[in-house]
């Protein structure tokens, strides 16, 4: 069982003048590079990890749980040909997976090509001993690689627990296929399981031209199938650097599995040559059945106590399901990976202890939590509700709001459903609510006018990418300080969709319940029930001023009397005294003539008007610069006063008082109308 070693075209291009004769000039003369290894014993690989060579020539990259093991080949290989782009390469391996507890497992193994050799910091299980929560998916990486995937990672969007996937740079499959092969003479397909503990051979191509990755997997000893398993298209001359490594990986998990590669042969610029099968190591047993004396007397003690732990076994798991039980219905299947187990909330929030909790508002708690797999941080929040009716369409809402993606809105990533309680997940902004910042904090942690304008403009951002710019129109209904969260660079981004609407564009907006916060809702909303983004344009006026006064929209005067922000803001600015209303705390550091702007921006935005207020696309243009704010009229504006506005549709104005946090309007049960 030696190993081919590393051979150069050189040696290829004489041997082949010397076979054709001298008449004969060769078409290529393009570097090409092989090697093939049918079997491990003295091969040129290094080893890291728990990986071991067996004598048999067995390469073994683990051998209990929790363990991580390498196996390289020595040298580095140059991928890139003369014009820089990534060569065109092909690789065959054969390999096994041998489970110790029924043919299950908690890991996978994986082919790569890496910049180098060293993993610290890699986790085991699921990130195949190559990534951890924080290197995911990044492109510093520069890492490609064939997994064997034996586990299904909703967090990784896997397809099942037993497939081929090709990744780049993370963990996410560009393409994955069930593992299985096409039979060459029907087109039907059979499933191939990989911890079966058989042997199984699977080829990969790389085509430069095409920039065509296929994957190919059988059995060991059937011919190459002519059908791949799958074809993918990924560019890897922006991936790869040159020279960069190539070798497996493999992790057990919390099962104890084994992870063997029996043989491996790889080509550059060329079709990597064959594996001599005949000459492949055998595989180990994957349990040793050796029965004793011990055994025989032991046995009968031991069933005896099995049985009488039995009871207490059952009653346990009784508990422990009735803890951890969910409310599933078969419509929820279609969305997947959306769906988070409360088992594995639980224990991120270490139960949901108050040690954990962010805060609380009109529809629930937040509790910052670890994910027990990936170890993202996440922002968990318990939703309480009565009613089943609409349900259905709400988690629909909420699986379409979690596909939104931008740099300015905090991120759904799923939901669970248990009992009497949604509870939906986001990721976690380290910095907390801006409103803290606002008017809970000392001035030592207040926002200077520069943070307080980027948060400004990044919400705005945010607020046409919904209206405007996404498949759907995504209309918030409830913009405010205290839902604008702040990530680790102080940016603001807005969060807390549990009362946004989505409608198709051209589409009639429908009429529903009124919902929202006192002193952000628009004085039509509280005539028609009618939201639309102009609703959303009222709202972040409301904001602006919020942001720019550090001051709450409904505040007490000196009498003790509630008054608006807004009315506050607009005598001063009949007054001619606008820039009296911005934060004192800062002290005169502020740009008066942007604090200006946004001040009167907020005025226009909160326009009694729909039709006068500007959209968010104009709000971007006067807040860029690109567009100069028109001077605000005074017609509609003058007699204007939304305390008024607010006692002749009902409101009393002792409801308008602030408590620590502002009065919402609205439940969740409203949230099913008008859909």
């Amino acid at each position: 069982m030696a190993a081919k070693q590393l051979h150069t075209s050189i040696l290829v291009w004489l041997m082949t003048l010397s076979s054709l004769g001298p008449n004969h000039v060769p078409l290529c003369t393009a570097q090409v590079q092989s090697f093939v290894y049918s079997g491990f014993q003295g091969a040129n690989i290094t080893l890291d990890g728990s990986a071991q060579v067996q004598p048999s020539g067995l390469l073994q990259l683990t051998n209990s749980s929790d363990i991580i093991g390498y196996g390289f080949h020595q040298t580095p290989l140059p991928f890139r040909g003369g014009g820089g782009t990534v060569r065109s390469f092909s690789l065959s391996f054969v390999f096994a997976v041998q489970s110790e507890f029924d043919k299950e497992s908690s890991g996978g193994m994986a082919f790569f090509v890496a910049p180098g050799r060293n993993f610290t910091g890699a986790l085991p299980g699921s990130f195949l001993g190559l990534f951890n929560a924080s290197t995911n998916g990044s492109p510093d990486n520069h890492i490609f690689l064939v997994e064997l995937d034996t586990f299904r990672n909703g967090e990784f969007k896997d397809i099942d627990s037993n497939h081929v996937g090709i990744d780049v740079n993370g963990l996410i499959s560009i393409q994955a296929h069930t593992a299985g092969f096409y039979d060459d003479n029907t087109g039907s397909f059979t499933n191939l399981s990989l911890n079966s503990g058989d042997p199984m051979q699977l080829w990969v191509e790389y085509d430069a031209q095409t920039t065509q990755v296929a994957s190919t997997l059988a059995p060991l000893g059937a011919h190459k199938p002519r059908t791949p398993l799958f074809t993918t298209t990924t560019n890897l001359s922006g991936v790869l650097k040159d020279p960069s490594f190539v070798g497996f990986s493999g992790s057990s998990g919390s099962l104890s599995t084994l992870y063997s590669v029996l043989g491996w042969s790889f080509g550059l610029d060329g079709t990597a040559p064959p594996i001599n099968i005949t000459n492949l190591p055998k595989l180990p047993r994957a349990h040793q059945e050796v029965r004793s004396k011990v055994l025989e007397i032991v046995l009968p003690i031991s069933t005896a106590t099995f049985i009488a732990a039995m009871g207490i076994t059952i009653f346990l798991l009784v508990r422990r399901h009735r803890r951890y039980a969910e409310l599933r219905e078969d419509w929820e299947v279609e969305f997947g990976p959306h769906r988070f187990s409360y088992k594995d909330l639980y224990h991120a929030t270490e139960g949901f202890k108050n040690k954990n909790l962010l805060g609380a508002g009109g529809f629930g708690k937040v509790y910052k939590g670890v994910l027990p797999v990936s170890k993202l941080e996440v922002a968990v929040k318990k939703v309480s509700h009565e009613s089943r009716q609409g349900m259905k369409e709400f988690i629909t809402e909420v699986v379409s709001i979690g596909r939104l993606r931008h740099r300015y809105l905090v991120q759904l990533l799923g939901y669970c459903r248990r009992k009497d309680e949604l509870i939906l997940v986001y990721e976690y902004m380290p910095n907390g609510s801006l409103d803290k910042y606002l008017h809970y904090e000392d001035d030592k942690h207040t926002l200077d006018w520069a943070q307080r304008f980027v948060i400004v403009k990044g919400i705005a951002c945010g607020l046409l990418y919904l209206h405007e710019k996404w498949e759907k129109i995504v209309i918030h209904r409830d913009i405010k300080a205290s839902n604008v969260l702040l990530d680790g660079e102080m940016n603001g981004r807005l969060g807390d969709f549990g009362l946004a609407r989505l409608y198709d564009h051209g589409t009639d907006l429908q009429t529903t319940h009124v919902v929202g916060t006192m002193g952000y809702l628009a004085p039509e909303l509280l005539r028609s029930g009618k939201a639309s983004p102009l609703t959303d344009v009222f709202a972040f006026g409301t904001f602006l001023l919020e942001v720019a006064c550090g001051q709450r929209p409904i505040k007490q005067d000196s009498e003790g009397k509630q008054i608006m922000l807004v009315d506050w803001v607009l005598e001063h600015w009949h007054n001619e005294t606008l820039l009296q209303t911005v934060d004192t705390r800062l002290q005169g550091g502020y740009d008066k003539e942007e604090a200006s702007m946004v001040l009167k921006l907020g005025l226009l935005c909160l326009h009694p008007l729909p039709t006068a207020r500007p959209s968010m696309k104009k709000v971007m243009e006067y807040l860029d610069g690109e567009t100069v704010l028109p001077e605000l009229a005074p017609t509609h504006i003058n007699n204007f006063n939304m305390v008024s506005m607010m006692e002749s549709r009902g409101f009393h104005p002792s409801i308008l008082s602030y408590p620590e946090l502002s009065t919402s309007i609205g439940t969740f049960s409203g949230l099913s109308g008008g859909r």
